[in-house]
């Protein structure tokens, strides 16, 4: 008992006195147990608890390193600068590691400035390595998308925070300005010159007096050019020179009034230097020798105004009485500029060749890219499917010829005829298809004025020709007279009453033949009605 408690004793010793090992401990928990006395005595130690954590976007917001660069660029199109120093500023942001650059806007430079590059992060070379602030420094040179921009200063809050990270800043560098823009800081020292005419003086004395001139700009020298209408004005205010065009209804052009702008038009220039370029070349003053003015203008006189040459062939009433005062003109006779009208060349059609119809071969000679002739859309629908249908007899001094018997099919369609035989057994002649679906001319037409075989000409006993074989209508059909009856207007008479003379006997033959023997005999033609009425 311990204490109070009982509990069981483990043996230390075995039977024969041999020492139990597995009652007592290993030197291993033995050597723990030293090491570990104060643990065991008073416990674990506490440990302090962590600061708290703060991101990185949070710790470094709003935080932003900046530069004062610039970079060199070249100017190959100008003769007065060969490079251009331009000053910029890069902001490194702590918080994301991003980058921008930002050139300061100058009024009136005519440069692209502002935010010359985005804020994103800008890679350092071909590893996939991007710019950190450790590689940052001043009096270094920064690639960044082939450019090549110096560092040369920076605020104070960079300066301090790369101190305290343990970066050297190297001393400052000063600005590289720019020649160009140093050059024109500086005022010019001009020349002392003679004294102009006022031309404040001049502007009070003619001020809202323009000259009017009527003129004609030939450019039938470009492709699709053209004699084109405008007025000239000339403004005695400040010797000023405007072309307006005379624009059309339906002329096919663009209705701009202005063609060329109010402006001073040069007449001759100094001499130019022939190793100049001359797409730069832009002209200023002192390099006009002459400028147009008004004893320059004149009705009759042919002027070259920027590339363009103008003829004058009348003016206004104020400009005559202005001419007639000042310069003692008194010819102001306008001049005819109106073009005359072309001859019309006559389309000579050569003859038809034989290939192919008229209508086929004309559409060759009427364009470069022939086209199918146009058929008649109309006509086609209304007549679908509507056939004229005539029995025929070959004329020949064959006796085998005699008794063959044709079918000519006229299609409303479009004007073609067909003609078919049908066969007969044990007749020695084959059958079927004579003559395939074509339009046939009449004997006497030519190939230039073909004239083709209309139902009209189809009368009972009339013979026509087809490609050299003559044909003698015996019969027709009941639809041939029904539809000349419902056209009687569209066709002769005589053609309608033949076709009427030939019918109506059958159609009174056709019910005495159905009540004798039945049936009617072959070749009686009837009408529906009576078929019918033999049928019940």
């Amino acid at each position: 008992f311990k204490n109070g408690y009982a509990f069981s004793r483990l043996p230390r010793e075995g039977i024969g006195g041999d020492t139990l090992f597995a009652n007592q401990l290993s030197q291993d928990e033995l050597d723990d147990l030293c090491t570990k006395r104060t643990t065991l005595t008073y416990g674990q130690v506490k440990r302090s608890a962590p600061s708290r954590f703060t991101p990185a976007f949070v710790e470094y917001d709003k935080k932003v390193l900046k530069f004062d660069a610039y970079f060199m660029e070249e100017v190959s199109i100008s003769p007065v600068e060969n490079y251009r120093i331009r000053h910029v500023g890069i902001y490194y942001y702590l918080e994301d590691d991003s980058m921008c650059i930002i050139e300061p806007v100058v009024k009136n430079s005519g440069l692209v400035q502002g935010k010359l590059m985005k804020r994103h992060r800008v890679p350092k070379n071909d590893q996939g390595d991007f710019y950190h602030w450790k590689d940052l420094n001043l009096g270094i040179d920064l690639h960044i998308y082939g450019r090549t921009y110096r560092l040369v200063n920076c605020d104070a809050f960079t300066k301090v925070f790369l101190e305290s990270q343990g970066i050297v800043v190297n001393p400052e560098e000063e600005m590289v300005l720019d020649p160009y823009t140093e050059q024109h800081r500086t005022p010019v020292q001009k020349p002392m010159v003679p004294a102009s005419p006022d031309p404040f003086r001049q502007f009070l004395a003619y001020d809202t007096k323009v000259l009017r001139f009527y003129a004609i700009w030939d450019d039938t020298n470009c492709p699709f050019g053209d004699h084109h209408p405008c007025i000239i004005h000339y403004f005695l205010a400040d010797d000023t020179v405007e072309v307006r065009e005379v624009h059309r209804r339906n002329d096919g052009r663009d209705p701009f009034p202005i063609l060329m702008k109010r402006q001073r038009l040069p007449k001759v220039f100094e001499d130019k230097n022939k190793n100049f370029p001359s797409c730069v070349l832009e002209i200023t003053d002192h390099e006009v020798k002459e400028w147009y003015s008004p004893k320059d203008f004149g009705i009759g006189k042919t002027l070259t105004l920027l590339g363009r040459t103008f003829l004058i062939y009348d003016c206004d009433k104020f400009t005559q009485d202005f001419y007639r005062e000042k310069y003692g003109v008194t010819d102001f006779q306008p001049l005819d500029v109106h073009k005359k009208p072309t001859k019309k060349v006559v389309q000579v059609i050569p003859p038809h060749n034989g290939f192919g119809i008229p209508e086929d071969s004309l559409q060759n000679c009427l364009s470069l890219v022939p086209k199918p002739p146009r058929k008649n859309i109309i006509k086609m629908l209304e007549n679908n499917l509507k056939v004229l249908r005539y029995q025929m007899a070959l004329e020949s001094p064959v006796p085998e010829d005699k008794n063959r018997i044709f079918i000519l099919s006229y299609f409303l369609s479009d004007d073609t005829v067909s003609i078919f035989e049908p066969p007969v057994r044990n007749s020695g002649i084959l059958g079927g298809k004579y003559l395939k679906r074509t339009k046939v001319t009449k004997p006497g037409s030519t190939p230039e004025n073909p004239i083709y075989y209309e139902p009209s000409d189809f009368t009972i006993g009339s013979t026509i020709e087809v490609f050299g074989h003559r044909f003698v209508i015996t019969d027709a059909d009941t639809f041939v007279l029904n539809y000349l009856e419902n056209h009687a207007e569209n066709f002769p008479a005589a053609t309608l009453q033949s076709i009427r003379d030939h019918l109506r006997p059958q159609k009174l033959r056709a019910p005495a033949f159905c009540s004798a023997a039945g049936s009617a005999p072959r070749g009686c033609v009837w009408t529906h009605t009576e078929g019918v009425k033999c049928v019940q």
